[in-house]
């Protein structure tokens, strides 16, 4: 299946605190479901909707990644390497450290937690996008966690709530009657977006989204009712072997 956006890029460069004691000695997107890697399953998800140009983002235990990425060496999907050396630079400084492997790119392009496992339909949400034309569109669930992102009733972001502190964070100003959802990790983005948000810098893509949606479209894309599992933890790796063969 052959379809926009060519590239797509991978978070892959955490440091996987949660994921103790596996990321003492090797990277996230290394741990294994099924007996597959999180990234070798992103990898073929992204690449099951014609995506064959990504770009993984690394520094935590990040010749293992390297190495691991070696083995789509002539193959038809294209790896590209950012390599944090500094980092990490969180999703925000993360995705602007990867700034020049998207000079080439007018269409939108796909970002993804190599954490998330979803059956998410990439085209839905795709052609979503392109009938409105936001700066982003954001996949989210009804799902209870700790931080959600808020929209009004057009699904328009306008806030963010850390839901065990209480802090919230607003684009524009406090609204009434918001929607909070719970985060998927996976962004569909305007290349347009590198010529908004700081060049460089360690900073989470959350603010970036808050601070530039109080005058540029920034949307909500819900998918409750499909699978999506924050692979994080020791024990949603038990609970994604079960929901991914």
């Amino acid at each position: 299946m052959n379809m926009q956006p060519i590239k797509a890029m991978l978070f892959a460069a955490g440091l996987g605190t949660r994921l103790k004691p596996f990321t003492e000695h090797h990277p996230k997107a290394l741990a294994v479901v099924n007996d597959k890697t999180l990234l070798e399953r992103n990898i073929a998800y992204l690449n099951s909707f014609g995506i064959q140009q990504i770009v993984v983002n690394v520094h935590h235990f990040a010749d293992q990644v390297i190495d691991f990425l070696k083995r789509y060496e002539g193959t038809d999907i294209h790896i590209a390497v950012s390599h944090e050396a500094e980092g990490p630079y969180e999703t925000g400084g993360g995705l602007a450290f990867a700034a020049s492997h998207f000079r080439d790119v007018s269409s939108p392009f796909v970002v993804m937690n190599v954490d998330m496992l979803t059956n998410l339909d990439l085209v839905g949400m795709i052609d979503f996008h392109n009938k409105i034309n936001p700066l982003a569109t954001l996949a989210v669930t009804k799902r209870e966690s700790s931080r959600q992102f808020l929209f009004d009733d057009e699904m328009r972001l306008v806030g963010w709530r850390n839901n065990l502190t209480g802090e919230t964070k607003w684009s524009a100003g406090e609204e009434d009657n918001v929607q909070p959802r719970s985060f998927s990790g996976i962004h569909v983005i305007d290349p347009a977006i590198f010529g908004l948000m700081p060049s460089s810098g360690t900073f989470s893509i959350t603010d970036v989204y808050l601070q530039l949606a109080a005058n540029s479209l920034v949307v909500g894309y819900d998918h409750s009712g499909d699978i999506i599992l924050d692979v994080g933890k020791p024990e949603s790796l038990v609970k994604a072997a079960v929901l991914f063969h």
